[in-house]
């Protein structure tokens, strides 16, 4: 179930800290519901890894409980360092958590999932451990209720949100990608009170067909036909969550030559999916982006995060 390690100054590893990190996501390039192993139909997503943001948790121990945590609103984190605490059946049942975000809260990039994953490593990091990441993400799952496949870094996975399980992994990487993202516009999304989509069986048929495409695209390395996926995704869930000016986000696209948009299907950012080395298509999507009106935009390679991070 787990694996002991030997403790090393790179882990910072030791009876009295334990250290965890997550990068964050930014939204989805395909998410719906999605037949198992078993035929039975699954919520899933296939997230964008994004390695610029990024938590922090360090995990100080007491024999006492309860376990608190700094900045005090990070409830989940320790409701997953408890579960973590319990797992691992440690005689500590109490600490002091520090969380240590740069990752925006309430817009799509994971800051809950990033915090407690972050958080779940650190306690188990205290113990000289390593969990498996599908221990960590059925953890994630339990003190969240819904949580990201952020556990398997810039792995390229069909991941079960709210049962913590994989659905697939997929044969190979993400085709390597630029994408350019920014605020939609539209009011923050409070995950917690966002009821889950209810999908018509044409939508459920059409993303069998997504799904298939992404592992098509992700085996051969296909960046064009991921982003084709992404932006079919993307408009399925105006139907659900619309974003106010998507038309305009689809004809950015066009213009600037992106191979499509992507969104964070329960949240307010949006991307431009860009193939790696398209310079001025990057570089014409961020002016409109800017000309239009849209704010915060940033830029980053898929494919090209660090795992270590992950």
């Amino acid at each position: 179930m787990r694996n002991r390690r030997p403790i090393s100054d790179e882990s910072i590893s030791s009876t009295k800290v334990g250290v965890g990190r997550c990068c964050g996501h930014h939204g989805e390039f395909l998410q719906g519901v999605f037949a198992d192993d078993v035929h039975h139909l699954k919520r899933g997503l296939l997230t964008v890894p994004c390695p610029i943001y990024r938590s922090h948790a360090s995990f100080w121990p007491r024999e006492t409980g309860p376990v608190t945590v700094r900045p005090a609103w990070c409830t989940k984190a320790v409701k997953a360092a408890e579960l973590t605490l319990k797992l691992i059946k440690e005689s500590i049942i109490g600490g002091d958590l520090t969380i240590d975000s740069n990752i925006p809260p309430g817009s799509g990039f994971g800051s809950s999932t990033a915090d407690v994953i972050a958080t779940i490593r650190a306690v188990a990091d205290f113990a000289q451990l390593v969990l498996p990441r599908d221990t960590v993400s059925r953890i994630a799952v339990d003190a969240e209720i819904a949580s990201d496949s952020l556990a398997y870094g810039d792995q390229p996975v069909l991941f079960g949100h709210r049962s913590g399980a994989l659905i697939e992994t997929f044969e190979g990487d993400y085709p390597r990608l630029v994408i350019v993202g920014f605020d939609t516009g539209d009011p923050p999304v409070a995950t917690d009170e966002f009821a889950p989509a209810r999908y018509s069986p044409e939508e459920i048929e059409t993303f069998s067909i997504l799904r298939a495409l992404a592992a098509r695209a992700i085996r051969s390395g296909d960046a064009a036909a991921l982003g084709r996926v992404s932006s079919v995704s993307a408009e399925m869930n105006q139907r659900h969550l619309p974003i106010s000016r998507f038309a305009d986000i689809v004809k950015i696209s066009g213009i600037s030559g992106a191979l499509g948009v992507q969104v964070a299907h329960s949240g307010n950012v949006a991307g431009l999916v860009f193939g790696a080395g398209e310079r001025d298509q990057v570089d014409a999507g961020r002016r409109i982006l800017h000309e239009e009106g849209f704010g915060k935009v940033i830029e980053f390679d898929v494919f090209a995060a660090p795992r270590a991070w992950s």
